[in-house]
């Protein structure tokens, strides 16, 4: 009896426990282990696509907004480019402006010397005032300065401007039959509208009687 004691009991005085083989050890510790990461890979997963979705967002907002500023960029540059190719075309529009009261004068002194006109003084005078004339024209062509002159057009209002309208037998309605002042045109943008007579149609009782 006392014998049986003795083998319960370990060398320490301890009583004795069951003792796993290594293999069982490894085995609990791989299962516990499986367990514990079968238990968090679903979360981490989880965590995983929403970050890289995130990703995606803003990779994607970031591209437009990339986009954007180049579209923007472009457009200013465009702006720019146009603008300048402007202040060059309209450099002399103020210029212009100031010359026309002088080409309208020279072309009036003109007109009012007669071609028949006999005295010396005033042929000559008439002679200077076209080779001026010609010379300023001449300076306007290089400029890209056009004559609105619209005797026998119809009558636009985005060139002409309607100072009267009288009955004309000799021409359409809403045709231009006088120019008080001609227009002028700086590339293709007027400077001056001409002021103009236009035709309209006559009164049938007048003409009657």
């Amino acid at each position: 009896m006392s014998d049986e004691k003795e083998n319960s009991v370990t060398a320490e005085g301890h009583p004795s426990e069951p003792v796993e083989s290594l293999e069982q050890a490894e085995g609990t510790i791989a299962e516990e282990t499986g367990q514990h990461d079968a238990g968090k890979e679903p979360d981490l997963t989880e965590q995983l696509e929403s970050d890289l979705e995130t990703a995606r967002e803003e990779a994607k907002g970031n591209w437009e907004k990339l986009l954007r500023s180049q579209a923007e960029l472009e457009n200013l540059r465009r702006r720019s480019k146009r603008e300048l190719e402007d202040s060059h075309k309209f450099a002399v529009e103020k210029f212009s402006r100031e010359l026309l009261p002088v080409l309208d004068s020279l072309e009036l002194g003109i007109q009012a010397a007669s071609p028949d006109e006999t005295n010396h003084e005033v042929v000559k005078l008439r002679e200077g005032n076209e080779l001026i004339l010609q010379q300023l024209t001449s300076v306007f062509e290089k400029f890209n300065i056009e004559v609105v002159d619209p005797v026998g057009e119809t009558f636009n209002p985005e060139f002409h401007q309607a100072m009267a309208m009288e009955a004309c037998d000799e021409a359409e309605p809403n045709t231009v039959v006088r120019v008080f002042q001609k227009g002028y045109l700086l590339n293709q943008r007027l400077i001056r509208a001409a002021m103009v007579v236009v035709a309209k149609e006559s009164d049938p009782e007048k003409t009657e009687k």
